[in-house]
Order: structure tokens, then sequence, then C-alpha cells
């Protein structure tokens, strides 16, 4: 069977190719890495739909993918409605958990955390007025979050501070449920974890990507019936060496990072 594309502006769409393997672990996946145009969050909407666009046509049309995850939360609000139309294939996209932070929280106040593309996009402001009654919904933009995953410092004392600036006035306020609306916030979910504490809830979306791509495949027969694991292959447009260093701390060997030419 053909492979799925998956892509983020960097390596935090790996939280979501990790879901994906780990509920279809037969299934050959191909991902890019922007990282050359790296942050997605702070680009113009036409910047983020150019490369959105150029990146799906090279998974499509050249290494023959047969569905495509846009594993960016401000690629998804800034393309996917175009990349649909464009692009005869599933495409599934990412969208921050609203609705389930609304449900769950008990005090009625819920956190989104997300980059200024994201906050700032029509599509969010649609989901907020779609799903935002009836609670208070506090949107937080995370400045520097992106870039400190980037560096592989989940765990630094910068960053630590920074998490620790973002979230400590969101709980003063009574936020008990914090939305993570970025695909690599959930590398920092440990390190959010300490300042939010047990009694805070943290939604993460991955895993019901994950469960809609294979819904979705399902009812277009294109799920994979291999009895053996797919392999999984990378592309990066920015060094593939330091690519490759990232994905071996937060996936595993990934044998060879291949420079993505477009």
């Amino acid at each position: 069977m053909p492979p799925i594309g998956i892509f983020d502006s960097g390596i935090g769409g790996l939280s979501v190719l990790s879901h994906i393997h780990e509920l279809m672990p037969t299934e050959d996946l191909l991902y890019v890495a922007d990282s050359g145009h790296l942050p997605y969050g702070s680009k113009t909407s036409e910047y983020v739909v150019q490369r959105a666009v150029a990146i799906t046509r090279f998974l499509v049309e050249q290494q023959g993918a047969k569905a495509i995850v846009v594993a960016c939360n401000t690629a998804t609000a800034a393309a996917v409605s175009l990349l649909r139309s464009k692009f005869p294939i599933p495409i599934i996209g990412m969208e921050p958990g609203v609705k389930p932070g609304i449900k769950q929280s008990r005090s009625g106040v819920v956190a989104i955390l997300a980059t200024e593309g994201t906050l700032g996009s029509e599509k969010f402001q649609s989901l907020l007025e779609q799903h935002g009654n009836g609670a208070e919904v506090i949107v937080q933009p995370c400045k520097g979050w992106v870039e400190q995953v980037e560096l592989a410092e989940h765990d630094s004392p910068k960053t630590r501070r920074m998490v620790a600036d973002q979230i400590k006035p969101l709980l003063r306020r009574g936020a008990d449920t914090l939305v993570l609306g970025c695909t690599h916030y959930p590398f920092l979910k440990e390190t959010i974890g300490i300042y939010a504490g047990k009694e805070t809830q943290v939604i993460d979306t991955g895993l019901a990507v994950a469960q809609e791509l294979r819904r979705r495949l399902r009812s277009n027969n294109l799920l994979g019936i291999a009895k053996t694991s797919g392999n999984t292959q990378f592309w990066t447009s920015g060094s593939p060496q330091r690519t490759g260093r990232l994905i071996s701390r937060l996936w595993g060997d990934p044998n060879r990072v291949n420079t993505l030419p477009v």
C-alpha cells in the first residue's frame, strides 16, 4: 500500500507521528520537518500556505502518499481547506481540543496554549464561537516554546522559566484545564506538569488525530493490510544532521534524514 505523509514546521509533529505508528504499526510513513522555515507561528498566512502546498505536492506527487496529516496547528488553520480542494486524498488537520477541554473542565476556565498564528486564525475564532460558550476560555500564545523544543531543551532552566511564566498566571485565573494547541507542546508536558500540578488536566489531541486518520483510511479502503512493521522515512528543509540528532532523541534512530527538495 502507498505511504502516509505527515508534515510539520519542525520536529513537533513527531508527537503525532508516534500516535500514528502506535495505532497503525504496519503503515509506511513519510515525515517532513520544514525546519528551514521554522517557526510557522510568526509567519504570514500566505507564507505558511505556500509551504504547505509545496510539501503536500512533494509527498503526494513525488512520494505517492495516500493521505496527508498536517501535524501542525498553524498550518492546519492557514492551509487545510485549500489542500483539501487541491488534492483528492484524505487530508487530516490538527485542531486545538477546545470542545473536550470545556467538557472536562470543573472550574469552567480553560486555557488554550498555542502559537500566535493559530490563535489569530479565522479557523480558531470559528472554533471558539462554536464550542466556547458556557466557559471562560483564555488564549495564551507561548512565545519561544517551539524554539526550545527544536533545541531539545525540554527541561532546561530556561525552558522551565518560560513555562512557569506562562502557566502560573493561568492557574491564578482559575484555569484547571490546559489545551495544547501546538504539536511541539506535548514534548513539554512533563515540564508543564511541574507547574500545573496533578489536579490540572492537560489535553493533547494527537491520539484523536491518529484515530481520525485510521477511520478515514478504513472508510476509503486505504488501510494497510501488511503483517510486517512499516518503514518511516524523513525529510527536512533544514540541516539533515541536526534534524537527525533531534529525531534520534525523540523518536529513535532515523537511519537517514533526506534533504527536502522544495
